[in-house]
């Protein structure tokens, strides 16, 4: 088979690439060739369904299963895999274990300047950083003891902004708020206990772990944006698995990368072979309009163009009377409506039409 020009100069550039020259480049070449051949597609060929087909059948076989992320004594929360991740990557929800994993820099591939850079990142709260707290209901007031100075400053900052009458004495603190019940005690307590001090907010829990000769930090809970703003994280590699959040700070592009990335890794994990260029298919139907969309009714499945192909999928009734009011029409372009109607469906041999030239018929016939 012969190469268009954009296929040769991804060919050259990659032996260049890998310094292959000679007799192993004409062997590279053939190999190149079976991919290319195997990768074309015949015309009217109805990718949509094949695609659809080829993930659909083997996630039926999935199990639901999850995974403790990091090591085995630290367990810094359930990483949802399997058929739940695929669910949450194709209905695009919002990821509940949220996790990243944080890359350093050469300079930092160090155990003790990645436990610096992980303490820099985790979200402290006054909890952390308290060796006790007590509602003192005679003076009506919450007295909180720190465990040592190093926060003292940060909480007389954040707490002299608030509305209650703060005093501290050493490493005692005492708030009193305006209502005196017991109520509004115990709901202070708990607010004050949450109040967040230092480190990125929503990072949970940090470890640092090894991985291939290199030191590394997982995390349970996602800030991507704050976290490549600190000093030694390798922005190039760090990697969330909340897909919004890839959107918001590297653009559709990543994050239609993340989705294929994440899905091709769910099934992987399983043991199911499914052709990467079927997910990359769905992946780029997911972020075509510059936004993540799901496959579902308030998605991509919701937003087609055929009346009856929306309605063939959920809420039938609800497509049909708004067409009706609408004056919405159908041209029969795709398979579901052309199926539902019983014509030929216009992918393959359906979307060829032929004519038949009856005077040249008729000369033939009398030769």
């Amino acid at each position: 088979m012969k190469l268009n020009k954009q296929q040769i100069e991804l060919f050259e550039k990659f032996c260049e690439e890998h310094n292959i020259t000679g007799a192993e480049k004409e062997k590279k070449m053939e190999q190149f060739k079976k991919i290319v051949k195997k990768a074309n597609y015949d015309p009217l060929e109805a990718i949509g369904i094949i695609a659809a087909h080829s993930i659909s059948e083997p996630a039926t076989q999935m199990t639901m299963r999850t995974y403790t992320l990091a090591t085995q004594r630290v367990r810094l929360s359930k990483v949802t895999q399997g058929l739940p991740r695929l669910i949450e990557i194709f209905d695009a929800k919002k990821t509940l274990d949220k996790h990243m994993k944080i890359y350093l820099l050469p300079e930092y591939n160090t155990k003790e300047k990645a436990k610096k850079v992980a303490n820099r990142i985790k979200s402290k709260k006054i909890r952390d950083i308290i060796s006790s707290d007590s509602i003192d209901l005679v003076d009506t007031k919450i007295e909180l003891e720190l465990d040592s100075d190093e926060y003292r400053d940060k909480l007389k900052k954040i707490l002299e902004k608030s509305k209650y009458d703060v005093n501290f004495r050493g490493n005692k603190v005492s708030v009193k708020p305006k209502k005196t019940d017991v109520k509004a005690l115990r709901k202070l307590r708990l607010k004050l206990l949450d109040t967040h001090i230092d480190g990125i907010k929503n990072i949970d829990a940090v470890v640092v772990v090894k991985e291939n000769d290199e030191w590394m930090i997982q995390t349970a809970g996602t800030n991507l944006k704050k976290v490549l703003k600190i000093e030694g994280v390798d922005v190039s590699r760090t990697i969330t698995n909340d897909i919004y959040q890839v959107l918001d700070v590297f653009g559709v592009e990543a994050a239609r990368n993340i989705i294929l990335q994440d899905s091709k890794m769910a099934l992987d994990e399983q043991g199911l072979d499914v052709d990467v260029r079927h997910l990359a298919l769905l992946a780029d139907i997911m972020t075509v309009r510059g936004s993540i969309e799901a496959i579902g009714r308030y998605g991509i499945s919701g937003a087609k163009q055929s009346v009856l192909a929306r309605a063939n999928f959920e809420e039938t009734k609800k497509h049909i009377v708004n067409a009706s009011f609408y004056g919405e029409s159908d041209h029969f372009n795709g398979v579901i409506e052309n199926v539902l109607i019983g014509q030929v469906v216009p992918v393959g041999t359906g979307g060829v039409k032929l004519k038949v030239d009856v005077e040249k018929l008729m000369d033939s016939s009398k030769k």
